[in-house]
């Protein structure tokens, strides 16, 4: 990611740190979220020692470590989003830096977890093998973003055109951001040396859909999983490091 975009980020997400959770762990963004983060909880080892990349304020951290057991690292590239992370999971180990980047030893870790950051990658490739190199033989990797749909394609235009508004927003920043298929994503971890690569698509009730609708969503959620994949909005993408 170059040193400009990097930055960018940064920016955004150290000004942005006080009111993140209103977005994500508020009356629609608590159960999305919870409802999209289900999905890497039942396919990592729990118990283990996690690190979630781009942890942002610990919203994952907390849920992985809800159950009593297992340690968890968390990195970011904003030290805002991290010093309040640290709030939430003061036993957590927390670190600023970047996912081509992670400032960890070879094999330090059980599993890896990425939340809503891949499509922020302009160089994913970079990231995917840094996790292949911080995990430890067998260990495993889910990763859950938006993915590429219909209605994704426009999204870039609307958070440049909110950007150029001036339009102060947790997510709508212009950071020219890639959306991804399940055919992508299948060859991004498998070209890194991942196997048993699993891809779901989850998520019908969209965060940003008005209060009643998003209720209604909720309820037609698990059929459109189950049966209509094609209409549900986020990719998520577990697997292993060949033992």
């Amino acid at each position: 990611m170059s040193t400009v975009r990097q930055n960018k980020i940064r920016e955004h997400y150290d000004s942005i740190a006080d009111t993140y959770d209103n977005h994500y762990d508020g009356m629609n963004g608590k159960p999305y979220y919870e409802h999209i983060s289900s999905f890497l909880l039942d396919a990592l080892p729990r118990g283990g020692n996690l690190l979630d990349v781009g942890c942002g304020t610990g919203l994952f951290l907390r849920q992985y470590l809800a159950d009593g057991t297992g340690t968890a690292t968390g990195v970011d590239i904003s030290r805002n989003m991290v010093e309040l992370a640290y709030k939430r999971c003061s036993p957590c180990n927390l670190t600023v830096g970047t996912a081509d980047r992670l400032p960890f030893r070879d094999g330090s870790f059980d599993a890896v977890s990425s939340m809503l950051v891949f499509t922020y990658l302009k160089h994913p490739e970079g990231m995917l093998t840094e996790a292949y190199r911080v995990l430890r033989p067998g260990g495993s990797i889910g990763i859950c973003t938006l993915g590429k749909k219909l209605v994704t394609r426009g999204i870039p235009a609307l958070y440049h055109i909110s950007e150029k508004m001036k339009i102060k927003h947790v997510v709508m920043k212009n950071f020219g951001e890639r959306y991804y298929d399940g055919r992508e994503m299948q060859e991004l971890f498998s070209e890194v040396g991942f196997d048993n690569i699993t891809v779901r698509w989850c998520s019908f009730a969209h965060i940003n859909i008005p209060g009643p609708l998003f209720r209604i969503a909720r309820k037609m959620e698990p059929f459109v999983e189950r049966r209509i994949p094609q209409l549900a909005y986020n990719i998520c993408v577990t697997a292993k490091k060949p033992e």
